[in-house]
């Protein structure tokens, strides 16, 4: 089939295949239309000025740093250049292209001389005085911010770095449904304070042997707190109550639940089955099913994280808070701030001295003022761990699977520190 008559190419002219274009080895140089204007031929570089396109804001630092790189040359008395020869004698002025319109054929050309001692020429470029150069040395100073601590998790997927000071926040904003009256126990008719540090000490025994989650701890104290502090229990359902509590915690925060003849036989079959599905209905109506509350473990967790704990801080800070969990007179302070009091008191007895960063202060929302107070009593727990008759925490980490960390000294140079 012939092509068109409108289609037939009559004069190639110098039109060369595609391939042959500037691609083929021997291949003559073709004429490069941008060369014309707005770039020097090839071999004029001796004869013709050299031109550049402004692509950048002519802006005060801009300037301030052509300036800093100029170097001087020669210039004739008659306006032109001397070319005598010795190319390292000047630098040929460099001219600057100051598009008027979207096309090369309407640009300008401004030869810029930087071994002039007067003010550079530029458009929309205002004269420079000491205060300009000081303001374009002080956009190169970076401000001090406390570095995050969530950048190391950034890649991962269970740390919820994108919203997790939004949990935090929401947190904070709810820890006071979870705390009790610090004087509940004067509701209680057939019970004390004594009876339930006992309780609890023999819980923190029961949750170290069944090997539970430190947050199943935490979380059965809090049901223990909260239940006694609406429903009064007779002396003899009170371990029922605990061991009832223990199961809902972990029916709650662990991936294998004990089952309930296990704690029936760790309870030397004081209760029956019966007994314990009983209580347990009871508990969680009278909690109206709510068991989704901050205990310190979350805000200890945070914290830990702030203060850039290792593994001998970390222990420190748990064996302490737990002393507290079976001290009555500590239901008076938050959640947040028994944690946060507790990391205090574990970095100044590692120490030696006082010790509370900017970071610890930022992410826990608390002074060194005002963690002063329950630090004390913590030190106190500390010093008396090992003595008397609820030694159960104590115990716990003088094996060897905690370090062996109750062996360490308390911070005893707090007790004297006035508020």
């Amino acid at each position: 089939m012939t092509r068109p008559a409108s289609f037939r190419v009559t004069d190639t002219g110098n039109r060369r295949a595609l391939r042959d274009i500037r691609n083929v080895v021997g291949a003559p140089p073709y004429a490069c239309p941008i060369g014309k204007r707005g770039f020097p031929d090839k071999g004029s570089l001796d004869d013709k000025k050299l031109t550049l396109v402004a692509r950048r804001p002519a802006t005060r630092k801009f300037v301030a740093s052509l300036a800093s790189k100029s170097q001087p040359y020669q210039q004739g008395t008659n306006g032109q250049h001397q070319e005598d020869g010795s190319q390292s004698q000047y630098n040929p002025p460099v001219p600057l292209v100051v598009p008027k319109s979207s096309c090369l054929d309407s640009c300008t050309t401004i030869d810029v001389d930087y071994n002039s001692s007067n003010d550079i020429a530029l458009p929309m470029v205002e004269e420079m005085d000491d205060s300009d150069l000081k303001e374009v040395a002080m956009e190169d100073l970076v401000t001090e911010t406390i570095p995050s601590i969530d950048i190391c998790d950034s890649n991962n997927p269970l740390a919820v770095v994108e919203y997790v000071e939004d949990i935090y926040s929401f947190y904070r904003q709810t820890e006071v449904t979870s705390c009790v009256s610090p004087d509940y126990m004067s509701q209680q008719f057939d019970i004390n304070e004594k009876m339930r540090a006992i309780l609890i000490d023999w819980l923190i025994e029961v949750h170290y042997k069944f090997e539970l989650m430190e947050e199943t701890l935490f979380l059965t104290v809090n049901i223990i707190d909260r239940f006694l502090a609406r429903q009064t229990v007779v002396r003899k359902k009170l371990q029922l109550a605990g061991v009832t509590a223990m199961l809902l915690a972990c029916k709650y925060e662990e991936v294998s639940v004990p089952v309930v003849e296990d704690l029936i036989l760790i309870s030397d079959r004081a209760y029956t089955r019966e007994e314990v599905l009983e209580m347990e209905k009871l508990i969680v109506n009278t909690l109206q099913f709510n068991m989704s509350l901050p205990t310190p473990y979350v805000f200890m967790r945070r914290f830990l994280k702030a203060a850039e704990a290792d593994g001998k801080l970390e222990l420190l800070s748990f064996f302490i808070i737990e002393l507290c969990l079976v001290e009555y007179k500590m239901l008076k302070f938050r959640p947040s701030l028994l944690a946060a009091a507790a990391i205090y008191t574990a970095q100044c007895s590692l120490r030696g001295l006082k010790y509370w960063t900017k970071t610890s202060e930022l992410h826990s929302n608390y002074s060194e003022d005002q963690l002063l107070e329950c630090s004390r009593l913590m030190v106190d727990f500390h010093q008396k761990a090992g003595l008397g008759k609820l030694t159960g925490v104590h115990r716990k980490y003088s094996t060897f699977k905690y370090g062996c960390t109750a062996k360490s000294e308390p911070a005893l140079f707090l007790l004297n520190t006035t508020l």
